[in-house]
């Protein structure tokens, strides 16, 4: 009996378990974005490794989440088991259990959740619109010439840049801006000094700074309008706004972001000692490459000076050279009119050997030879077709049928068509026939036939 259910059954797609967790894992990571949770923490644990391991869950259910350690070192608090938290973070499968879980990137305290929430509408909204594409961003200055500072005039944040700026290069002019960074009207005066300093254009750059601070603390730096007037801005920006891990949009929109206000001064500056340094390097290279390049150019004039002859001796040489060449003239000239009387000679030569006389009486012995030659030789040629002329006549006479004739023989022909007679069949009785003799021809009729 034949099984038809085995062709099936082969080509079946059998997974294993850890292919299905795998293709599993890549399909949630493939399909979800980034997304921000809020939840409550449970079940905190913190091995050794350094990595979170805790549930996050509402009042209706629950979800398994992991925080590597190059992640939750940067949080500026403990999170603990009951805490309400924020997190952004993207979907995965732990596959080795086939646990659906997530993996967090970042954390804050859930206070700050309308915030965030606001904070990254309009960060997708002016990203969409093209506010923090690389193309738009212009290029920092390698030297300002005077370096504009948006702050508060009394904050840590300029005493900072000030502080940096003076160590590494006092020499470069800085212009204050004064604006006020926290509060209701820090947005619009913040958006009024980037237009006032793009309008006056006496800096070659700008940098808007702020200390650290909560989300809310450093909103003024995530409105809109500010936004706008970094993107309108003719100047280059650079934010140095909060702490390492502070992302504002006004980050996002500058032309450079740093990480804090002392960082945005060493950005736009270059160490003055280090520049010292440099340039002590640089001029002791140039010294050791112009000495080197004029002691070259002093053993090439040594040189020079020694291939270079006294003018007595170039004239001395240059009469010897003169003798010389004269010298070759005259055996040239005498090389050559030897050349030239040889060639006459042989030319003079060959004319009289050419001469018209000398050649006539040449040819005409040459004719009066050839002829005799011509008569001999038309004699040999005359006495030889003479006698094979005789030989074929007498070869004829073998062979003619007139010898034959001679000797008592004819030929008989029929005298109306002179066909030859060869049988007495040949004629009938009455017919007239020819015969042919050795000396004339004879017409008889024929009177009867027989056979031999």
């Amino acid at each position: 009996m034949v099984d038809t259910l085995a062709p099936t059954e082969s080509l079946r797609d059998v997974y294993t378990v850890s292919r299905l967790n795998r293709e599993v894992r890549m399909l949630l990571e493939g399909s979800f974005p980034l997304i921000w949770l809020e939840a409550e923490i449970s079940n905190l644990a913190r091995p050794a490794s350094g990595h979170w391991y805790f549930t996050l869950k509402d009042e209706n259910a629950q979800v398994r989440a992991a925080m590597f350690r190059n992640r939750n070192r940067l949080l500026r608090f403990a999170p603990d088991n009951g805490m309400q938290v924020l997190v952004r973070a993207r979907i995965g499968l732990y596959e080795a259990r086939g646990e659906f879980q997530l993996i967090v990137e970042h954390m804050e305290e859930a206070g700050d959740g309308a915030l965030r929430r606001a904070f990254e509408a309009l960060r997708q909204r002016l990203d969409a619109e093209g506010l923090f594409a690389m193309e738009r961003k212009q290029a920092l200055p390698r030297l300002p010439r005077r370096i504009g500072v948006i702050t508060s005039p009394t904050g840590a944040a300029i005493r900072d840049i000030l502080t940096t700026l003076r160590r590494r290069f006092p020499g470069i002019p800085v212009v204050i801006y004064p604006v006020p960074v926290q509060g209701e009207n820090a947005a619009p005066e913040i958006a009024r000094m980037l237009k006032l300093a793009g309008e006056r254009g006496e800096c070659d750059v700008l940098i808007l700074a702020r200390g650290g601070g909560s989300l809310e603390d450093l909103w003024a730096f995530n409105e809109e309008v500010v936004a706008r007037a970094l993107a309108a801005c003719p100047l280059p920006v650079v934010t140095g706004i909060g702490h390492e891990v502070d992302f504002t949009i006004a980050d996002f929109v500058a032309d450079q972001r740093a990480p804090t206000p002392t960082a945005a001064a060493e950005l736009l500056t270059p160490d003055q000692q280090e520049l010292a340094h440099r340039l002590h390097q640089l001029r002791d290279r140039l010294v050791r490459a112009m000495a080197g390049r004029l002691q070259r150019h002093a053993q090439h004039l040594r040189w020079l000076r020694s291939r270079l002859p006294h003018p007595a001796r170039r004239i001395e040489n240059a009469l010897q050279r003169l003798d010389e060449l004269t010298l070759r003239r005259d055996q040239a000239m005498r090389h050559r009119l030897r050349h030239e009387a040889s060639r006459l000679a042989l030319l003079r030569q060959r004319l009289t050997q050419q001469a018209p006389l000398p050649r006539l009486a040449r040819h005409r012995l040459s004719l009066e030879h050839l002829r005799g030659r011509l008569a001999q030789a038309m004699q040999a040629e005359l006495k030889d077709r003479q006698a094979r002329l005789t030989a074929l006549g007498q070869t004829l006479d073998a062979v003619s049928p007139l010898a034959t004739l001679s000797r008592g023989y004819a030929i008989v022909s029929r005298a109306d068509d002179g066909r030859l007679v060869r049988s007495h069949r040949d004629v009938a009785p009455g017919e007239r026939i020819e015969a042919r003799l050795g000396e004339g021809r004879l017409l008889a009729t024929v009177e009867a036939t027989r056979e031999d």
